[in-house]
């Protein structure tokens, strides 16, 4: 993984941007989605992906999310990291930038974790990472990585870092929307319970992180189901779907921090 750039956090103009849930590696699914987002909302220029990006930086050639941004008008992809990444070669490339955002592509950057950044005004925390629940199907070291969790030290530094307005990560909160809170009761794929004790442990990180920073908003991707909630303290929780169903795309208002999901029916081209 070659890294082009660095940066050691971002201040952006936008006023508008999107946001995506977990995309793992999709080519086709950004083939239909990026070019629904041109239609939509042809003057937007950055997105905030929420993990389980999935891509492959380590080959030559035009990259399809490059490709695609570029036809779309994306200058910029902005990925709070996921579980099902390539940590093989990520851990690495983060390892010789600590603490910063590396640029692996023409527009996409992979986010430090944790990761401080400004749009439009409004202080932006990123804390990628997440555990695999699915780990018992998979091997070590090729299929699911230790580099995936959220560390004790990435927790602290988050926290250290004072209030957010917006906070991206990965793993749902424990604090979750109805609908994530129905799929951790039911476990419909029956994953392990010494899996999903790590799970709960990384989603009470992502919580006090969350409870110490205050954010208006916290997005989240991981558990493939859209939702939202506003708690009672007037913060809100939106989760985002996985590719391909609807609910894994919208536009975020910076200003008054609303999100509206991007249908998909207009994804597709149904109408």
């Amino acid at each position: 993984m070659q890294i082009h750039e660095t940066a050691d956090t971002f201040d952006l103009p936008d006023k508008r941007v999107w946001v995506v849930g977990d995309l793992h590696g999709n080519a086709g699914w950004i083939q239909t989605l990026l070019p629904a987002m041109r239609r939509h909302a042809p003057s937007l220029r950055t997105i905030l992906q929420l993990g389980d990006y999935g891509f492959d930086h380590g080959h030559l050639g035009t990259h399809p999310v490059d490709y695609w941004s570029k036809r779309a008008g994306i200058e910029r992809v902005l990925v709070t990291l996921g579980n099902h990444e390539e940590w093989d070669h990520i851990t690495a490339a983060q390892e010789n930038a600590p603490g910063m955002a590396i640029r692996v592509s023409e527009v996409v950057w992979l986010l430090s974790r944790p990761f401080r950044f400004k749009i439009a005004g409004r202080e932006v925390l990123s804390l990628g990472g997440a555990s695999s629940v699915d780990k018992a199907f998979r091997t070590a070291g090729k299929d699911w990585f230790e580099e995936e969790l959220i560390t004790e030290r990435m927790e602290a530094a988050a926290i250290t870092g004072g209030p957010a307005d917006l906070m991206l990560t990965h793993e749902s909160p424990t604090a979750a929307v109805p609908e994530v809170q129905r799929l951790l009761m039911n476990n419909p794929h029956e994953f392990p319970p010494e899996a999903l004790a790590i799970s709960a442990a990384q989603r009470e990180r992502v919580q006090r992180v969350a409870d110490a920073a205050l954010p208006h908003l916290h997005m989240h991707g991981h558990m493939h189901v859209f939702g939202d909630l506003e708690r009672d303290d007037g913060r809100s929780v939106v989760s985002l779907d996985r590719d391909t169903f609807a609910g894994n795309a919208g536009v975020l208002d910076m200003a008054t921090l609303s999100f509206e999901i991007l249908p998909l029916a207009d994804i597709r081209g149904w109408r």
